[in-house]
């Protein structure tokens, strides 16, 4: 019999201290966590009034912040590893995505929708949109081109478009679990304070996205959209002449 770890998550609140607030990298490491079937607990902290008992845990840290059996890890990026290397079959799925370029995919999104959503310069805001589309097209074309396990060597039929769920294959992978809360983000900023909308000829992001939002894992775990728009508030410059 396997003692279960003892795991803490510790995650930002939102606007009211208690709810799960907007942070891609806590939803990151809440979905890891769920995916794993592990038991675990999750804290939201305030910022605002962060608990002393908190700072002495990982003083000078901001969330998300883990415990596993009492040690204190703070590195999103090690955490992933540290759990996919602990948590780890049989008993617990692998959750690495296969093909590498799934872990790439869309790496520069959410740089490229940052540019865009600060900039309070009218002139300079058509190349910024357009440097944000190229970025969805391109993780667009990798949604919609079929994975080497998708096209079968024996089949008469030429597979041309992919209609996998995600961007590795039918299950979620580390690679979703990174750029989804992020993609989230996009659609519900974006559109509130650029009126821009994700263009429904994306059929792969999309298609992505939809399938996301069928999943626990992915929408039990995101902040209310009230809670992303209002920790973009100040960060989307309004437009100057």
């Amino acid at each position: 019999r396997y003692a279960f770890p003892d795991i803490e998550l510790f995650v930002k609140a939102g606007s009211d201290g208690e709810s799960i607030g907007n942070c891609p990298f806590s939803q990151r490491l809440f979905m890891i966590l769920w995916l794993k079937g592990v038991i675990f607990n999750v804290t939201t902290v305030d910022l605002k009034r962060k608990p002393v008992d908190l700072q002495n845990l990982a003083p000078g840290t901001n969330p998300p912040f883990m415990t596993f059996n009492g040690e204190v890890k703070t590195d999103v990026n090690k955490i992933e590893e540290f759990l996919e290397d602990k948590l780890k079959p049989p008993r617990y799925p692998r959750l690495s995505a296969k093909y590498p370029d799934s872990s790439s995919a869309g790496n520069d999104v959410f740089a490229k929708f940052s540019a865009y959503i600060k900039n309070a310069r009218k002139d300079a805001n058509e190349n910024l949109e357009k440097a944000l589309l190229k970025a969805l097209k391109r993780l667009n074309d990798y949604l919609n081109t079929p994975l080497p396990d998708e096209v079968d060597a024996e089949s008469t039929e030429d597979i041309t478009i992919s209609n996998r769920k995600f961007l590795d294959g039918e299950e979620l992978t580390l690679a979703d679990c990174n750029l989804l809360p992020k993609l989230h983000i996009i659609k519900i900023v974006a559109k509130k304070y650029r009126g821009f909308e994700i263009p429904t000829e994306f059929t792969g992001v999309w298609r992505y996205l939809n399938n996301a939002y069928a999943k626990d894992e992915f929408t039990n775990t995101c902040p209310a959209d009230r809670e992303i728009e209002f920790a973009y508030l100040d960060v989307a410059k309004r437009m100057k002449k």
